[in-house]
């Protein structure tokens, strides 16, 4: 077992970051601290996250092969509807969000809420893997809705979803007090929240599932066109999967598996960055053609259902690589992620969606509730499809990076549909190119969008020229949270932030 004299955490707010810095000092291990974090980012980054969302983390706890063990728990979000016909149409409308170079059109209300799983999920990561007493682990979130300083980036945010986060009289009283909307550095509280959260360690969520609190937000939804019902609730489950596995550059790669889709594609993606050979130097011409040209492909395979294990596998069997390397020759949303590595050596990789949030806050918690089934990349076959009770599928792709036994990488990132080109621009960047891990994060970043390259300022004009031949391109003023959020640590080493998303590191410096 490697132990470590630091421990390290990244995540997208200085205050969630220091929350899991003390549960480390405190004695706690990864797992705790990824806890307290998820907490923590669910009253400070309440425009990215909230215990009325869904989410994934990817867990290693300490040892070598067979001694340690991968966990990917699954909390994402269900399609709700159990128990309940609909007659009228859902509570359910759009709003577009506007990120400085592409707008991007999300669908609110209480129509769009999903049944939320971050609530049990962080509770039962805790129950299994940590080992703090869980009032200990919540302090510091309590602490923060008891009343903390909006920083400028969380002020930001809350300007683009200025329509959602006042839809209702509560929400105008949390963000809109005396009818002026929230600005960056005034002090936001809120004391439901932090009531909420004082209960939970006897409570143990029972109340917000099959409680008191499952009964309003039902009796919310019958009264207010929302499809969410108690029996959804009551019936939610965490689920802990094994994590899809695949190998590149000499390393192994363990990340999501179905329901999300992210996983095989960042797998996909780079399975056939494998095949390409050397690549072109970072940043040319060659370089920003051929990264187009392997986003185009994938996209393309993506369409053709090349997006499970299964699927992968039978295309890595045959010879759907060398066919799609030629091509790619020829050719020539809210989320946030946490990282942890504790001095044992433990690991956790974290990534919670709000989605945009539904305008719906949960009667008596200061929780609002998440809009993922109006967003229409976790929807491919239309809105309100899916029978009730399914998990919803997902982009987001909690990641691990293994150099033989040894864990060289924890990584991951919010983006909504951006989630895979980021990981994926990084972890070329670090393995093919031999780039440092900050400048890799903070380079800038291009995304295919299936119309047009969406390209971040700071690449050579002569590169653009290159790659504007083939593709038409919409150049960015500004390095955007569009883009993603990359934040990731070196066990025992470092960490970086990605600080499109706020980014923040803490790093516990710890005896052996």
């Amino acid at each position: 077992m490697t132990e470590y004299t630091r421990a390290i955490v990244a995540t997208g707010h200085q205050l969630v970051s220091k929350a899991a810095a003390d549960i480390l000092k405190a004695g706690g291990n990864a797992f705790d601290a990824a806890v307290a974090a998820g907490f923590a980012g669910a009253v400070a980054e309440q425009t990215l996250t909230s215990l009325g969302g869904g989410g994934f983390l990817l867990a290693r706890t300490a040892g070598k092969s067979t001694a340690a063990q991968e966990i990917f728990f699954d909390f994402f979000v269900d399609t709700p509807g159990l128990g309940r016909s609909f007659a009228d149409e859902p509570h359910f409308f759009p709003v577009k969000v506007d990120f400085g170079g592409s707008t991007q059109e999300f669908n609110v209300g209480l129509g769009s809420v999903a049944v939320p799983g971050i609530l049990k999920g962080l509770l039962h990561v805790h129950r299994r893997l940590g080992k703090m007493p869980l009032a200990e682990v919540l302090q510091p979130a309590v602490e923060l809705a008891g009343g903390h300083e909006l920083n400028e980036f969380q002020a930001g945010f809350l300007q683009l979803l200025h329509p959602i986060m006042t839809m209702t009289e509560y929400g105008r009283s949390l963000y809109e007090p005396g009818g002026r909307y929230m600005q960056a550095h005034e002090i936001l509280a809120n004391p439901d929240m932090a009531a909420f959260l004082l209960e939970l360690p006897g409570d143990r969520g029972d109340n917000f599932y099959q409680g008191d609190i499952a009964r309003r937000i039902d009796q919310d939804m019958q009264n207010g066109g929302g499809l969410l019902t108690y029996a959804d609730l009551s019936g939610y489950r965490v689920i802990e999967r094994k994590p899809l596995k695949s190998l590149f550059k000499g390393r192994t790669l363990f990340t999501a598996p179905p329901p999300s889709m992210g996983g095989s594609l960042i797998a996909l993606s780079l399975a056939l960055l494998d095949h390409m050979g050397k690549p072109p130097v970072w940043g040319s011409g060659d370089h920003l053609v051929r990264t187009t040209a392997l986003m185009q492909e994938v996209e393309l395979l993506r369409k053709k259902g090349v997006c499970t294990p299964a699927s992968l596998e039978r295309f890595l069997a045959g010879d759907g690589v060398s066919a799609s390397t030629e091509h790619i020759r020829l050719f020539s949303r809210g989320t946030t992620h946490i990282s942890v590595a504790d001095k044992e050596g433990n690991v956790a990789s974290m990534t919670c969606s709000n989605g945009e949030g539904s305008g719906y806050f949960a009667p008596g918690t200061g929780i609002m509730l998440n809009n993922m089934m109006g967003e229409d990349d976790l929807h491919p076959d239309g809105f309100h499809c899916a029978p009730a009770g399914e998990r919803v599928g997902s982009m987001m792709s909690p990641s691990l990076l293994l150099k033989g036994d040894e864990v060289e990488l924890v990584i991951g990132s919010g983006g909504s549909k951006r989630i895979r080109t980021a990981i994926v621009q990084v972890l070329s960047q670090i393995l093919e190119h031999g780039r440092p891990h900050r400048l890799s994060v903070e380079s800038p970043r291009v995304h295919w969008d299936g119309d047009c390259l969406q390209v971040e300022p700071g690449f050579a004009e002569e590169a653009l020229a290159a790659v504007g031949k083939k593709v038409p391109l919409n150049r960015w003023r500004q390095q955007s949270m569009y883009f993603g959020g990359v934040h990731l640590v070196v066990p025992g080493s470092l960490g970086v932030g990605d600080p499109r998303r706020g980014g923040s590191v803490a790093v516990v410096d710890l005896q052996p």
